[in-house]
């Protein structure tokens, strides 16, 4: 079995995979050496972790990894499946390029765009070669609603609700008119200007707020939650084969 470790800005996830299947995906605030060691305990055959963090975490945790498992950490120099064409990979974020390699590996010898609706929005591009060429980064739902507040004086801070249409009658149905179908539009316009020069652009989405969104779009997409998950276990299978 495979543990993937997703430290992410909001969640922290813990993931077990065997023979390519996710078993199981946790979600935790904060993640110290004393739950990973529980974890371990209780899920018995762990052979090889992974683990890639935009989030500080404790030094315990890879000092434990290293002694229980083959453990790699996910840095700007780690071997991935795809040729990473991205100009300034240092800043690269490790769960967009996770995510796209999750993306490569689905659609094999195709181009895919992969959109993550999180705490920000993201795009990620790969060409049918199989090379990852970047994409774009634009405020998630949460972080839309954070800053109508905070950079206003009279806006209510809100969360997502279903809005009543287009046209908001009221501040609290604009905000939320604004906020859900201004991303929609987001989402629809990046992915049409995707396919006007790649006609054959498979589109995948995923992220925490992926419920929100898939029922909205007019685009042909294909739903993958814990894209980043299983971008991780690709990158991991790819290092420990290497090494066989």
């Amino acid at each position: 079995m495979e543990l993937i470790l997703d430290f992410g800005n909001t969640h922290k996830k813990l993931a077990l995979f065997e023979d390519g299947n996710l078993l199981l995906v946790q979600n935790h605030p904060v993640v110290t050496k004393d739950i990973l060691a529980q974890f371990v305990d209780t899920h018995p055959g762990i052979t090889a972790c992974i683990l890639s963090s935009v989030s500080d975490y404790s030094e315990e945790i890879p000092v434990y990894l290293r002694q229980m498992f083959r453990f790699i950490v996910v840095d700007e120099d780690t071997p991935v499946p795809v040729g990473n064409k991205y100009e300034t990979k240092s800043s690269l974020g490790k769960d967009r390029l996770a995510a796209a390699v999750a993306g490569a590996a689905k659609f094999p010898g195709e181009p895919v765009l992969v959109i993550c609706a999180g705490t920000a929005l993201t795009f990620d591009f790969v060409n049918k070669h199989g090379e990852y060429l970047g994409g774009s980064i634009s405020p998630g739902m949460q972080m839309r609603f954070n800053a109508l507040h905070t950079f206003t004086d009279k806006l209510p801070l809100l969360s997502f609700q279903e809005p009543a249409g287009l046209t908001g009658t009221n501040t609290q149905m604009s905000i939320l008119s604004g906020v859900i179908n201004g991303m929609v539009a987001e989402m629809e316009g990046i992915s049409n200007g995707y396919m006007e020069n790649y006609p054959q652009l498979k589109i995948i989405l995923s992220g925490g707020d992926t419920n929100y969104f898939v029922k909205r779009l007019k685009i042909s997409i294909f739903a993958l939650p814990n894209i980043v998950i299983h971008g991780l276990q690709q990158i991991l299978l790819f290092n420990v084969n290497k090494t066989k």
